[in-house]
């Protein structure tokens, strides 16, 4: 300039958000390696077992043909799910999807006959503490998938005798939906996590039971969708309520 002054440009830029996406990226890429290697390392070891003799013992062989069968059904279910997911994130990009009212009674009516046996089988009620007539605006079947996520989570691992309960809570703007259970509750450390990829409180338990990891993120992407929200609260010993929040009709 016509001072002769020197003059810098410097540019900062907050990159936490990118540092936070990077390690989430990496961090699911980790866990759906493991996820996926779990099953096909057993397929592989008990393959080896029935080329090695095993298949001519019946009695063992069918045994862990069982077993195959088992871990090859993980796979796939990581696999819809996985499916699912990016179906969700694709429908999220493009905008909002087709939704239409529809009851709440028939909705969770729909959910509580396809989980009534399991139900039954732990001993847990199932409670009703909703309007039936209540109007969601919503494609049922993704939100019947949310609902069966959640209250499927609710039976496994809450406790054997005990209750799961859907309330139903409606104000101004938004409508609530309440899914809580008395069973043992989450660590705090956990709950900010809980709805991430992958990420299980109890990892042993979790794949015992058939979860593959991904239910409770499926169920925010779907309340993303539908332009509502899911968060949970929970006390140790006190039991879970998850819920859901959706713009009022």
């Amino acid at each position: 300039d016509v001072l002769g002054a020197r003059r810098a440009l410097i540019v900062l830029a907050d990159v936490t958000r990118l540092k936070r996406l990077e390690s989430l990226r990496r961090d699911f890429v980790a866990n759906v390696s493991h996820e996926l290697k779990t099953p096909i390392t057993s397929i592989k070891g008990y393959v080896e077992t029935l080329k090695d003799g095993a298949i001519d013992e019946r009695e063992d062989a069918m045994r862990f043909l069982d077993v195959i069968g088992r871990h090859a059904d993980r796979l796939n279910a990581i696999i819809e799910d996985l499916l699912a997911l990016s179906r969700l994130e694709q429908n999220e990009g493009k905008g909002a999807i087709e939704r239409a009212p529809a009851a709440l009674g028939e909705l969770a009516e729909a959910v509580f006959e396809v989980l009534s046996p399991a139900a039954r089988e732990k001993g847990i009620t199932l409670q009703r503490a909703f309007d039936p007539t209540l109007l969601l605006l919503v494609k049922a079947p993704l939100f019947e998938q949310a609902l069966l996520n959640l209250i499927d989570n609710a039976i496994k691992y809450g406790t054997p005798g005990g209750r799961v309960e859907l309330v139903s809570e409606e104000g101004e703007r938004a409508i609530r939906l309440l899914v809580r259970d008395d069973g043992p509750g989450i660590p705090a450390e956990d709950l900010p996590r809980l709805f991430e990829r992958f990420y299980r409180v109890d990892k042993a338990r979790s794949r015992q039971q058939g979860g593959t990891g991904l239910g409770l993120s499926i169920v925010k992407h779907i309340l993303q969708a539908h332009g509502g929200s899911v968060e949970v609260q929970s006390v140790i010993g006190r039991g879970s309520t998850f819920i859901l929040t959706l713009p009022k009709i």
